[in-house]
């Protein structure tokens, strides 16, 4: 039997990320659940911000910003970027995270998370509590510490986390499935198969 409830932000797992966006001072970083990719050709990804956020009129204003994916040696600090303003503090000195340049945007990448994928927004869509920054994805960074042998990415080495908003707990992701990609898939396509 299944009961139901109010409508609510019930798609689960969410991705944990950390936005980095430059700033007229200092730059800054949120966390983020509510992000995804929502096409390929060109690679685009959406975040949505409350417009009372701090980083909101920042990554406004700046045009662009870096979706960062943390691994669980972050999540402390995943979960101080999500609790505090930038408006009070230096959350990268806070958190003790490392900006260092992009090579496409003017806003920085977070030197200790394993994947940094570098936007430019192209268009904002106000939904009514958060407003949708659509970006294209310009470069993506890949430490070499979450690849195999074979240069591909392991999952299990990037640690990563998911956030679940029924019950505002943060989880790890379990392991694979299956061996392989499935034919079709963006690695596969990646390496010329289809």
């Amino acid at each position: 039997m299944k009961r139901q409830l109010e409508p609510s932000n019930s798609v689960v797992p969410c991705p944990a990320v950390l936005v980095s966006v430059r700033g007229p001072d200092r730059p800054n970083i949120i966390t983020l659940a509510w992000a995804a990719n929502v096409c390929s050709e060109p690679p685009t990804v959406v975040v949505g911000i409350r417009p009372r956020r701090y980083s909101h009129g920042l990554v406004k204003e700046a045009g662009d910003f870096v979706v960062n994916i943390p691994s669980a040696d972050l999540l402390e600090a995943t979960k101080l970027c999500g609790t505090k303003s930038g408006r009070d503090m230096d959350k990268f000195a806070v958190s003790h995270l490392t900006a260092e340049p992009s090579t496409k945007v003017t806003s920085p990448m977070i030197k200790e998370c394993p994947i940094n994928i570098e936007c430019k927004t192209k268009q904002v869509i106000t939904l009514g509590s958060h407003d949708l920054f659509i970006a294209e994805v310009v470069a993506v960074h890949i430490d070499e510490s979450v690849l195999d042998e074979k240069g591909n990415f392991d999952a299990a080495k990037a640690k990563l986390f998911a956030f679940l908003p029924l019950t505002g707990d943060y989880w790890a992701l379990g392991e694979a499935l299956r061996e392989s990609p499935p034919a079709g898939s963006a690695t596969t396509k990646r390496r010329g198969r289809r």
